[in-house]
């Protein structure tokens, strides 16, 4: 009972950290939704039996869009969330495509539990674009993001079968769209 005590508080950090924030698409809908999303998903993934990893997708971009500390998420949540929520993020410091380069050679050599959030994460995108696609993104730019999240997930193959047919509907969906 106490880890989905955690959860909902770290639900609650989220929605606040993340309250000015909006998605990308013409909706405009609240940033939270997708995270929302993104914990849902490996809820569902690990029937519920790691709340650490269902905190850590709540919180997955704190550190990155929020510059929320990794000293903070560890002191609040625990080491084990902190040090997950580091492993997915991206080194904001880079160029764009250098940091999309990197995840995809990155992702590799990341753990089982980081890997099934990108698998996630980049389900939850991919549905995103298809409900609302980014304001003033162009078709090829669309098509280019379908392509670089398969590569990025590519490396996450087998480590979770509900969860990659998720991401496989939402990637044969947008290809479609898209493609």
């Amino acid at each position: 009972m106490k880890d989905w005590i955690m959860v909902l508080k770290a639900a609650d950090a989220a929605a606040q950290w993340h309250v000015h924030q909006r998605r990308k698409g013409a909706a405009k809908e609240p940033y939270i939704n997708h995270l929302l999303e993104v914990a849902t998903l490996v809820a569902e993934a690990t029937e519920g039996t790691d709340p650490n990893l269902v905190i850590a997708a709540l919180l997955h971009d704190a550190i990155e869009d929020c510059e929320v500390p990794h000293k903070l998420i560890a002191e609040t949540f625990g080491a084990d969330v902190a040090d997950l929520v580091a492993e997915v993020t991206d080194d904001k410091s880079l160029p764009k495509e250098e940091r999309k380069r990197l995840q995809i050679t990155k992702t590799p050599g990341k753990s089982r539990r980081a890997k099934l959030l990108k698998l996630a994460d980049k389900t939850s995108n991919l549905r995103g674009l298809m409900q609302s696609p980014p304001v003033g993104w162009t078709e090829a730019r669309l098509r280019d993001y379908v392509v670089w999240a398969e590569a990025v997930v590519r490396s996450c193959r087998g480590l979770n079968p509900k969860l990659e047919a998720a991401f496989d509907a939402a990637h044969a969906e947008a290809s479609r769209h898209f493609g």
